[in-house]
C-alpha cells in the first residue's frame, strides 16, 4: 500500500481563521499559526495510522447494518416528499419576487444569488431522491417530478440519473467508480501542466459539473447527453433522450426569456445562481470522498460494495443541513440510498453502533460551513493522484503543486 502524509491544518477553528482572512493578519503570524497547526495536523494522522488501519476488511456484514436500523426508517412518503417540492419552490419563488422588486438596490443581490443558487441546489437534492427511488415507491411520480426538478437547473435526469447509479454501484473503486473518482498516477503524469492546475486550484474544481455532463471525467469518455455513449445500455436510449429532450426545452426557454425580457435579467435571476448550484453540488459531491486523511480507495479482489461505501464521509453543514434535505448524512446514503433524506439522520444514528471506528464522526458547523472551505483547500493541496498498483492505495501529492499552492 502507498500512504502520504499530508502537513496540513485540520482546521479545528473556522472562524478564527476566516476572521483572519476578513480583517487580515501580519505575515510571520500567519506563518506561525500555519506552522502550529501543521504540526498538530501531522500528530493526528500519525496517531490514526497508528491506532486504526481504515483500509481493513470490516468485521462487520451489511446486513448487521442494515438490522440496526429502525424499520420505519425505510418507509417512503410521497405526500412528505412533495411537501418539501412545494417548500422548495415556494421559497425560490418568494426569492425571485423579491429580487425583482428591489431590483435597484445593488447590495441585495450577492445575498440573493447565494440564496437562490442554495436553493437551486436543494432542488437537485430532491431530485437525486427520485432519482435513487427514495422520493416514492411510484416509478412515474419519481420520473416526473425528477425531470421537473433536474431540467429546471439544467441537469439531464436519465442520464445523470444513470451514471450516478454506476457511481453507488461502484463507489470507492479505482476504475470502476464514476465521480470524482481518483487519477492514477499514469494518467495523471499524462495530463497538461495547465490541466493539472486548473484541476487543483480554486475555484475551478467547483466549476466542473457541466463539464463532467458533457465529457466525464479525465479518463473516461462519452456524455450524459447522448445516447450512444457508453454509460448506458441499449434499453436505456430512450430515456436519455427524454432527458436530452426536457435538457433543451429549458434551454430553448431561457433563451426565449433573454429575448423578450433581456439578457441581463435572465442572468441575474437565473444565471449567477445557476453557477452558484453547481459550485454547490461540486464541493458537496467532492468533499464526501475527499479531504479526510487516511481515506483507503480500492480495486481488484479488495474491493467489495461495503468496504467501499466506507470511504465515504459525512459532512456537516450547519444552517445548510435542514436547507439541502440532510445530504451531508452521506454513509448511510451510500450504503442504503433508498432511504428517505428525511430519515438518514435518524439511521445514521441506529448504525453508528455497528460501524464504530469505521464512521468517521464529521467535524461540526456553525451556522454556516466555513470550515469545510479549509478541508477543501487542504484536499486539492495534497489529494492528486493514487498508484497504478496495489489493491489498497491512499492519494498521494505532486511536489510542484503542493508547492505552487504554499
Amino acid at each position: 500500500m502507498t500512504k502520504q502524509w499530508a502537513p496540513l491544518s485540520r482546521a479545528k477553528a473556522p472562524f478564527f481563521y476566516f476572521k483572519q482572512w476578513l480583517w487580515g493578519n501580519s505575515a510571520p503570524q500567519k506563518k506561525q499559526n500555519h506552522s502550529r497547526h501543521n504540526e498538530s495536523y501531522r500528530k493526528e494522522l500519525e496517531d490514526e495510522k497508528s491506532m486504526f488501519d481504515t483500509g481493513s476488511p470490516p468485521p462487520f456484514k451489511i446486513g448487521e447494518i442494515r438490522a440496526a436500523i429502525p424499520p420505519h426508517c425505510w418507509v417512503k412518503s410521497p405526500w412528505r416528499s412533495m411537501s418539501y417540492v412545494l417548500r422548495d419552490l415556494v421559497v425560490i419563488a418568494a426569492l425571485a419576487a423579491m429580487a425583482m422588486h428591489l431590483d435597484s438596490c445593488l447590495v441585495m443581490w450577492p445575498f440573493y444569488w447565494l440564496a437562490q443558487g442554495t436553493m437551486f441546489w436543494a432542488l437537485f437534492v430532491l431530485g437525486h431522491d427520485c432519482g435513487h427511488g427514495s422520493f416514492s415507491d411510484n416509478a412515474t411520480l419519481n420520473n416526473i417530478v425528477g425531470h421537473f426538478l433536474h431540467s429546471s437547473i439544467l441537469v439531464p435526469y436519465h442520464g445523470w440519473r444513470i451514471s450516478h447509479r454506476t457511481h453507488h454501484q461502484n463507489h470507492g473503486h479505482i476504475e470502476r467508480d464514476e465521480s470524482w473518482h481518483p487519477l492514477t498516477e499514469k494518467t495523471y503524469k499524462s495530463l497538461e501542466k495547465s490541466t493539472k492546475w486548473l484541476r487543483f486550484t480554486f475555484p475551478y474544481p467547483l466549476l466542473a459539473y457541466p463539464i463532467y455532463l458533457w465529457y466525464r471525467s479525465p479518463g473516461k469518455s462519452g456524455s450524459h447527453f447522448s445516447p450512444s455513449s457508453d454509460l448506458f445500455v441499449p434499453h436505456e436510449k430512450r430515456q436519455v433522450l427524454t432527458s436530452t429532450f426536457c435538457w433543451s426545452m429549458m434551454i430553448a426557454l431561457l433563451l426565449g426569456l433573454s429575448w423578450t425580457v433581456g439578457v441581463i435579467p435572465v442572468l441575474k435571476l437565473y444565471g449567477v445562481p445557476y453557477l452558484v448550484f453547481v459550485m454547490w453540488i461540486d464541493l458537496v459531491t467532492y468533499l464526501h470522498h475527499h479531504g479526510q486523511p487516511n481515506l483507503p480507495w480500492y480495486r481488484g479482489q479488495e474491493w467489495s460494495y461495503l468496504r467501499g461505501a466506507l470511504t465515504t464521509v459525512d459532512r456537516d453543514y450547519g444552517w445548510i443541513n435542514n436547507i439541502h434535505h440532510d445530504i451531508g448524512t452521506h454513509v448511510i446514503h451510500h450504503l442504503f440510498p433508498q432511504i428517505p433524506h428525511y430519515n438518514l439522520v435518524e439511521a445514521t444514528k441506529g448504525a453508528k453502533p455497528v460501524l464504530g471506528k469505521y464512521y468517521r464522526e464529521p467535524q461540526k458547523s456553525g451556522p454556516l460551513p466555513v470550515h469545510l472551505f479549509w478541508v477543501l483547500m487542504r484536499s486539492l493541496r495534497v489529494d492528486h493522484f493514487v498508484s497504478d498498483e496495489g489493491e489498497v492505495v491512499y492519494y498521494q501529492s505532486d511536489p510542484d503543486l503542493t508547492t505552487k499552492h504554499e
